[in-house]
């Protein structure tokens, strides 16, 4: 089990949630059941994930859940250049939270990277 709260993965996860709701409170009305609300639901979706994920009795769990975040972050990513291509938000506000969440999946794959090469040590000690 690890402490989620110190997982830097999750506190700038936890940042990029809080800074999307924000961002999302200048998208136009309109889309408040749909782009924003799916927005808003990745945004929570990741570090979530990675809370779950660290609660869970065995690395392996831990490493699906990563994958899961992971895809909650591409799909983010994509529902943010969707906004921008849609000129409903200002490329200044989107692109430097696309460039966290990018900053995110590479330190998530290095993540799983790292507990699976455990997973695999201790495999072999068995």
């Amino acid at each position: 089990m690890h402490n989620f709260e110190k997982l830097k993965i999750w506190q700038k996860a936890m940042d990029i949630a809080v800074e999307v709701y924000e961002v999302s409170t200048l998208l136009p009305n309109d889309e408040k059941f749909n782009l924003i609300h799916q927005i808003k639901k990745c945004a929570v979706s990741i570090p979530s994930n990675i809370a779950e994920g660290s609660g869970r009795n065995y690395d392996k769990e831990f490493v699906q859940f990563l994958g899961i975040a992971n895809g909650s972050t591409f799909e983010l990513i994509t529902q943010l250049i969707l906004a921008k291509r849609l000129k409903l938000a200002n490329e200044d506000l989107i692109q430097p939270i696309i460039n966290q969440l990018v900053e995110v999946s590479n330190m998530n794959f290095s993540f799983q990277k790292t507990l699976k090469e455990k997973i695999n040590t201790n495999i072999g000690k068995s």
